[in-house]
């Protein structure tokens, strides 16, 4: 099964310098977790986004079990680029690299660009997903986009 390419954007008063530490997390982990608990309400991350480095994108869910992604840093140049590829998942704690039910994700990509214009912000966000994500993703990710700018504003 092929991928499609999604894509999402906002624009966000405020300095993109601002505007990339916030999503990331960088100074504090909760700015992530606060828009990213649009997808999952614990959601946060393990790891770090140096490029080349693996990072866990996780949350608990409703049986108390970790899961989410694995994925490695492919890119980041601060306040300009991100992005992100899939590596695996985490299913009830344990890490899934192989398999049917991830081999068609592996290697998607999660970008996230950034340019800022006259002290406004636009956050692209181009991510590659499966059919059976397309409305779940279409849904979700403009509402963690206009959190995610509601935090930063």
């Amino acid at each position: 099964m092929k991928m499609k390419k999604l894509q999402f954007q906002t624009k966000i008063h405020a300095p993109v310098a601002h505007v990339y530490t916030i999503m990331l997390g960088i100074d504090n982990r909760a700015t992530y977790e606060a828009w990213a608990a649009e997808f999952q309400p614990t959601s946060t991350y393990e790891g770090n986004w140096e490029p080349g480095s693996k990072i866990r994108f996780i949350g608990i869910d409703q049986e108390g079990e970790k899961g989410g992604i694995i994925a490695e840093i492919a890119a980041n140049e601060p306040n300009r680029f991100v992005s992100i590829r899939t590596c695996g998942f985490v299913s009830k704690g344990v890490d899934i690299t192989e398999g049917p039910e991830i081999e068609e994700w592996i290697g998607g990509l999660e970008n996230y660009t950034f340019q800022e214009e006259n002290g406004m912000t636009t956050v692209t966000v181009d991510i590659d997903v499966t059919d059976d994500y397309i409305d779940y993703f279409s849904t979700t990710w403009p509402k963690a986009l206009l959190k995610l700018k509601t935090i930063c504003e």
